[in-house]
């Protein structure tokens, strides 16, 4: 099930995207050339094929501005567009329509192509029931923005941020000392039924995490045949989660080993952006 768009954050990143780019000044361009009152009829439109996310924007950014303006949308969030398909139609003040337009394809864009790249990794291990997870692997300050566009293409959010789950990681580990001794830690410091999970490297490691009775387990870089190994050693006691090198060329192996879900940081770091367009009508 698809998370509720976050109203919030979208309306303080919109704030914050109009403010960088009017400036002091406004639009100088717009003002100077298109007349006080020109009423104006536009269509945002898919130039590729994908799946959209973040359509909320559009109405948001016209609300901030001062001319009115109205948006219909044809293309809710989720729904799967084609190329020269018509996901918004848009009609009022052509200042506002124009002053408003690179603010809404940058975002629109962003987030659709983050929904688009994760509805391809979920259509690729469909039947295999494994998970597609995010990661902490956002863009400074729209993490909210991004995990809700995962969403939107089919796949889990992982924790939001350090503050609701805990992940022991190999430098974690490092400045403990050991597997062991890390979880013992977090135990006594967060109580002894606090979900932890360990990331892990070997089966080595893979063993002692499992003799401390985490939650699950991040099997961070292994290859496919480890995998399988590593899924078979833990035997249904924990979660498994497979992470690192996994590309949309081998998810499908990685998920053919058992592991119980996959994260991939790259849906939201390096996703290519949605070719959205905003033409006259």
């Amino acid at each position: 099930m698809t998370h509720a768009p976050p109203f919030e954050a979208f309306a303080r990143i919109v704030d914050i995207a109009l403010a960088e780019d009017l400036g002091g000044r406004g639009d100088i361009t717009t003002r100077a050339v298109v007349p006080d009152d020109t009423p104006m009829s536009a269509s945002i439109r898919s130039r590729e094929a994908g799946r959209i996310a973040g359509v909320d924007i559009v109405q948001l950014v016209l609300s901030r501005l001062p001319g009115p303006a109205t948006a219909t949308i044809l293309a809710k969030d989720g729904s799967e567009v084609s190329a020269g398909d018509t996901v918004v139609e848009l009609a009022g003040a052509a200042a506002s329509l124009l002053t408003g337009e690179r603010t809404i394809l940058n975002l629109m864009g962003r987030l659709s192509g983050i929904a688009t790249a994760t509805a391809a990794v979920v259509r690729a291990v469909e039947g295999t029931g494994v998970a597609i997870k995010d990661t902490r692997k956002t863009t400074p300050g729209l993490r909210a923005l991004e995990k809700y566009a995962v969403a939107v293409g089919g796949g889990v959010n992982h924790r939001s941020g350090l503050y609701d789950a805990v992940l022991i990681k190999d430098n974690h580990i490092g400045i403990a000392g050991s597997i062991t001794t890390a979880v013992e830690r977090a135990r006594t410091a967060l109580g002894a039924q606090v979900a932890i999970q360990v990331e892990v490297e070997s089966l080595a490691e893979l063993e002692e995490a499992l003799r401390t009775g985490v939650s699950a387990v991040l099997l961070d870089n292994m290859a496919p045949a480890l995998l399988k190994r590593a899924v078979s050693l833990v035997a249904g006691r924990c979660h498994t989660e497979a992470s690192g090198g996994i590309t949309p060329a081998n998810v499908r192996e990685v998920a053919e080993t058992g592991v119980d879900s996959i994260s991939l940081g790259w849906l939201t770091h390096s996703a290519k952006s949605l070719d959205l367009g905003l033409d006259l009508r």
